[in-house]
């Protein structure tokens, strides 16, 4: 994994804007939904979309809060093309998410925890290596990994 984070996003910092994703995370989990939040910034920091997910009550399997974030994103610049963006992110992100991240030209990612299962980034697939990803962002471990990673074992614990 790339090194940890410690930039500065405008006038955030990695840490508060992965904190506020960490607070989209626990929205999402207090609406039945697994903890993962999401948000984009521009490249002078100004936060243009937070979401968590809500593929349950949105009943959208696609309502990843990746995909939330990016779409929020996309209709708020009036352009798919996500360029010169930021996008942290509580989770690592699954093939699908990885795809849309590419697609919107996203600059830098940043995520907190990794996810051996199911994420495509440093798992699985490993999405932006592959010779037919035609975007690869910037990507790198951020802070609050820990705490990202227990939100989510303590979801899934309580739901066994």
């Amino acid at each position: 994994m790339p090194r940890k984070s410690d930039r500065m996003a405008g006038e955030y910092s990695d840490e508060e804007l992965m904190k506020r994703a960490l607070d989209e995370a626990r929205a999402a989990a207090d609406a039945g939904e697994a903890p993962i939040g999401a948000v984009v910034v521009d490249v002078s920091g100004n936060i243009l979309a937070a979401a968590g997910n809500a593929p349950i009550g949105t009943h959208d399997p696609t309502a990843h809060a990746e995909i939330r974030a990016l779409r929020a994103t996309a209709e708020k610049i009036g352009n798919y093309r996500l360029i010169d963006t930021t996008l942290f992110v509580t989770l690592e992100p699954c093939a699908m998410c990885a795809g849309a991240i590419s697609h919107a030209r996203v600059k830098r990612l940043v995520i907190a925890a990794s996810d051996p299962k199911g994420g495509a980034v440093w798992h699985g697939p490993k999405f932006f290596e592959q010779t037919t990803c035609h975007w690869r962002p910037e990507v790198e471990q951020g802070p609050f990994a820990d705490e990202a990673g227990q939100m989510l074992k303590e979801f899934f614990k309580a739901r066994r």
